[in-house]
C-alpha cells in the first residue's frame, strides 16, 4: 500500500502566515503538521512508500524539510508544477498526476496534509483490509450540523457505508464529516480519470465521493478523538492550544 499526502494547496485563508510557508509545515506544538503525519504513518507496516504533493512555489522548502526527517519510510516529494491558487490543479488532479507519474499500481491511502488529529491509522487500515476492493473514507462527528456544512457531510446507511455525501451543503442533514483521509483500491484508480474526463470538481476528494457512492459502495470508518482540520487562522491557533500539552 502506498500513502499519498495532498500539500500542495496555496492556503490563502492563512495569510500571513502561509503568504512564504505552506500550511502543511507550520508549527502545532513541537512539529510541523507533515512530521505528525508521517509520523502516524511510521507504524503501518503496510505502506511502503509515502508521496507527497506539492507545487513549485514551495518544492524548495519541502526539500530542506525532507533533508532533515527522520523515517523509515521511503518518502518522493512530486512537484505539480502550479504557481498559484489560480493555476493549482486540485486534489483530484494531484492525485492523478502521482498515479500517472509514479506509476502507481497498488492500493493507496490519502491524506489531506492540514489535518491534526490524535487518533491511530490503524483502525482505518484494518476497516479497509476487511473488503480490501471498496472504496473507504474516515468520518468524524463534529456534534453540530450548523457546522457541519463547513466540510464534506456524510450520511451512513444500516451498514455502516455512505447513503449520501454532499460538499459544503448549505443545510447540513448529519453531524458527520470527512476528515481528508481516505482509502483507494487499485482496482479503483482508473475511476479517478473516470471522473476527471467528464469535467467534474477537481479541487477536493470529497467531490470524488459524491459522484462515486451513487455508483460504487464506499464505506465508512468513524473515528473518534481529537481532529482539527486547519483551514484558517483560529482553527491554527486551537490546533496549536491542543497539541502543545
Amino acid at each position: 500500500m502506498k500513502a499519498l499526502i495532498l500539500a500542495a494547496g496555496y492556503a490563502t485563508r492563512l495569510y500571513p502566515l502561509t503568504k512564504d510557508r505552506p500550511k502543511s509545515l507550520l508549527i502545532v506544538g513541537k512539529k510541523t503538521i507533515m512530521d505528525h503525519l508521517v509520523q502516524k504513518l511510521e507504524s503501518l507496516n503496510e505502506i511502503d512508500s509515502v508521496y507527497i504533493v506539492t507545487n513549485q512555489r514551495f518544492h524548495g522548502l519541502f526539500e530542506g524539510w525532507l533533508k532533515m526527517l527522520k523515517t523509515k519510510k521511503r518518502v518522493v516529494l512530486d512537484n505539480d508544477g502550479s504557481t498559484t491558487n489560480e493555476n493549482r490543479l486540485g486534489a483530484l488532479g494531484d492525485i492523478r498526476l502521482v498515479l500517472e507519474r509514479e506509476n502507481v499500481n497498488d492500493d493507496i491511502m490519502v491524506l489531506a496534509g492540514d489535518n491534526m488529529f490524535d487518533w491511530d491509522l490503524r483502525g482505518f487500515i484494518e476497516a479497509a483490509k476487511v473488503q480490501p476492493g471498496l472504496f473507504a473514507m474516515g468520518a468524524y462527528d463534529i456534534n453540530d450540523k450548523e457546522k457541519a456544512n463547513r466540510y464534506g457531510v456524510v450520511e451512513l446507511d444500516d451498514k455502516g457505508n455512505v447513503a449520501n455525501f454532499l460538499e459544503k451543503p448549505r443545510e447540513s442533514p448529519s453531524s458527520l464529516v470527512a476528515t481528508g483521509i481516505y482509502y483507494f483500491p487499485k482496482d479503483g484508480l482508473d475511476l479517478i480519470t473516470d471522473y476527471l474526463k467528464i469535467g467534474n470538481e477537481k479541487d477536493a476528494p470529497g467531490h470524488f465521493i459524491q459522484w462515486l457512492h451513487k455508483e460504487h459502495e464506499v464505506r465508512c470508518h468513524v473515528f473518534k478523538g481529537v481532529w482539527y482540520d486547519i483551514g484558517d487562522i483560529e482553527s491554527y491557533r486551537k490546533a496549536n492550544l491542543s497539541f502543545s500539552n
